[in-house]
C-alpha cells in the first residue's frame, strides 16, 4: 500500500467487513490480523511525523531583523580580541 490514506481506507473497510453478520470465524480472525499489522503500521509512521514535527517546532527561528540581546565584543580590539584595561575602581 502506497500511502496512509489508503492504509486507513483499507483498515475501514476491514472494520466493516469484520462487523458484517456473514463473515465466517475463519474470515473474521485473517481480517484482524491484517487490521493489526496495519494500525501498528500506521502507528509507527504517526510517530515519525510526530517526531519530525517536535524537531521542527523545537527549532530556534532564524529571524535577521533581531539583534542579539548580548554585545559581548563591542569595542574589542581587533588585533587582541581584548576591550582594554579595566577603568580605576572597576573589577573585571
Amino acid at each position: 500500500m502506497k500511502n496512509f490514506e489508503e492504509k486507513l481506507d483499507r483498515l475501514e473497510e476491514i472494520s466493516r467487513k469484520i462487523k458484517s453478520p456473514e463473515i465466517t470465524l475463519e474470515e473474521a480472525l485473517s481480517c484482524f490480523e491484517e487490521g493489526i499489522k496495519l494500525a501498528k503500521g500506521m502507528e509507527k509512521e504517526i510517530d515519525k511525523i510526530e517526531g519530525k514535527i517536535q524537531m521542527l517546532m523545537n527549532q530556534p527561528s532564524i529571524d535577521e531583523s533581531v539583534e542579539p540581546e548580548l554585545d559581548l565584543f563591542s569595542g574589542a580590539d581587533e588585533i587582541t580580541g581584548s576591550a582594554g584595561a579595566p577603568k580605576a575602581g572597576t573589577r573585571q
